[in-house]
């Protein structure tokens, strides 16, 4: 197996990201009403857009259960959403078997040790700059931006850049 960072994301099909601590900054915001909100990245949404226009599947796979999340997914267009599940590796199958991708072609974005088992497994594992110690022990690639603060963004890039389509992905932007 090839073990540099940008050898191994030549291999990623599908990008599975968690949420609170990835796509947010693990900040949850609650009213009084018990309604839950979370602050994503726009430049995260726009690099998921970009990874997924160049043939990268993109999935998510968190603990928590939110409406804003599939409000979320819903404007990103992703269809690969398994939200409420605690034990992230016993679910990481069916959303594998969803997305049509072996374990060999999944990477994973995570920030907390709850998501070790599933980066323990994938091809990619990958985490935010602010991520637990052990996380970032047992990473591939480590951002340099915290989770919520364009982590996304830069993971979808260097994804981009090894797979040679980042050029193609930045290119309408530059005529």
């Amino acid at each position: 197996m090839n073990d540099t960072p940008r050898q191994r994301a030549r291999d990623v099909r599908f990008l599975i990201l968690d949420v609170d601590g990835v796509l947010t900054d693990g900040s949850l915001y609650l009213g009084d009403d018990g309604q839950q909100y979370k602050a994503f990245n726009s430049r995260d949404g726009h690099g998921i857009r970009m990874l997924a226009d160049s043939g990268v599947q993109i999935g998510i796979l968190t603990g928590r259960r939110s409406q804003v999340v599939e409000h979320r997914c819903r404007d990103l267009g992703i269809q690969h959403i398994v939200q409420g599940r605690r034990d992230k590796l016993d679910a990481l199958g069916g959303l594998l078997e969803a997305a049509g991708v072996g374990i060999e072609h999944a990477a994973y974005m995570g920030d907390d040790v709850v998501d070790l088992p599933v980066m323990r497994r994938v091809v990619m594992a990958i985490a935010v700059a602010d991520a637990h110690p052990l996380v970032r022990e047992h990473a591939h690639y480590i951002t340099r931006a915290g989770g919520g603060r364009g982590a996304v963004r830069e993971a979808c890039e260097f994804i981009l850049e090894a797979q040679d389509n980042l050029q193609a992905a930045l290119a309408p932007y530059l005529e």
